[in-house]
């Protein structure tokens, strides 16, 4: 596959290979779709565009509900009026699709995740990294003890990775329609790191902690 620069003109050639391929072959599935969808896994991942959860894992239209942002970051619960992307998709997510399943999906190289450690936008104002920073600060705690424990050279760009994954597992929780469906066995979160450089998925072990690699 090339890695050249994608145009519009190129998207719209995509487009026309879909429809002579993928979706003239498989009509019966898309009419299926049409009429509603029941994915039973909710991924939760960066816009980082080298990190596609449907090419990693490998699925099809309908098999899994996306969300996408900077870092991959899930805020906590807040009832403040605002307007709430993250926290709109999970609940439509876990109450109306019912997914069985929900997966933290964080990587390495991640900008926004380097951002959070270096506070590069720190004072900036909206258009010039403003509201990156003040996504990111969703990590502040975390880049605290990552910067004591490990600095804030690669390895701690690396570890930083890491912790998004779980603050935004621990911030899943807050919601009050994730505990109880996790405790009734409804409901499972899960976290994962992938890593680019060696197309290497590593799941959390929440019990220690730790990243493993998943065998293939």
């Amino acid at each position: 596959m090339s890695t050249e620069s994608i145009d519009f003109d190129r998207l719209l050639g995509g487009y026309h290979r879909f429809r002579k391929g993928d979706w003239a072959s498989e009509r019966a599935r898309w009419a299926e779709l049409a009429e509603g969808q029941s994915p039973k896994v909710m991924i939760i991942a960066c816009s980082d565009s080298r990190v596609d959860p449907t090419v990693i894992f490998d699925t099809a239209p309908g098999e899994m509900f996306v969300v996408r942002n900077v870092a991959n970051l899930v805020p906590p619960f807040e009832n403040d009026g605002g307007r709430h992307g993250v926290s709109a998709a999970l609940e439509f997510a876990v109450t109306q699709l019912k997914v069985a399943e929900i997966l933290v999906l964080g990587h390495g190289a991640c900008g926004g995740c380097k951002a959070a450690l270096s506070r590069v936008f720190d004072g900036a104002q909206p258009g010039e990294g403003g509201f990156i920073a003040h996504w990111v600060d969703l990590l502040d705690e975390a880049r605290d003890r990552v910067i004591a424990e490990h600095g804030d050279g690669p390895e701690g760009v690396h570890e930083m990775e890491l912790a998004a994954v779980k603050v935004s597992l621990a911030n899943l929780r807050t919601f009050p329609f994730v505990p109880g469906r996790e405790a009734a066995g409804e409901l499972t979160l899960r976290g994962a790191y992938f890593a680019i450089a060696d197309g290497q998925l590593h799941l959390l072990d929440e019990a220690s902690g730790e990243f493993s690699p998943v065998t293939v």
